[in-house]
């Protein structure tokens, strides 16, 4: 069973130790800037601990881009000794669950690096759908909530 947890004291070490495969990783932060990201915007930023049983196995973060006043799923990567077994689905659909229940969003947003075939797809198979927009070298995706 999935879930998530907050990144605190008593699983920092596991978080920062998670890691992408060679290739994947010019399409995301390292954990340790996405949570150096969470410390300076931490009226905004939703880190979380991904998982598994009693097994962390990814890092999500979803967040409120105040610029364009909508919320997102800003940060996200499961270990690369855990993908491909189905836990980034459900971690992505409970970080949308999560802002659903605590802001009730009407929707989220995120961007895809181009060539990110990967994440397009799982993010497409949940309903995220792009916008046309591209900005800052990102595909911008949104998912309708209601």
């Amino acid at each position: 069973m999935v879930e998530l947890r907050p990144v605190d004291k008593n699983n920092i070490d596991d978080v920062l130790a998670l890691e992408v495969n060679e290739d994947q990783k010019s399409f995301v932060s390292t954990v340790a800037e996405s949570l150096a990201q969470a410390y300076v915007y931490s009226d905004n930023a939703y880190p979380f601990a991904v998982y598994s049983d009693d097994e962390i196995v990814g890092f999500i973060m979803m967040g409120y881009y105040e610029v364009k006043h909508y919320y997102t799923l800003w940060k996200f990567l499961i270990d690369k000794k855990h993908q491909h077994k189905g836990y980034g689905r459900q971690a992505l659909v409970l970080g949308i669950k999560f802002l659903k229940d605590k802001f009730d969003v009407d929707s989220v947003y995120t961007g895809v690096v181009p060539g990110n075939s990967v994440a397009s797809r799982l993010y497409r198979s949940v309903g995220f759908v792009p916008t046309g927009l591209i900005e800052l070298g990102m595909e911008e995706l949104r998912l309708e909530c209601k």
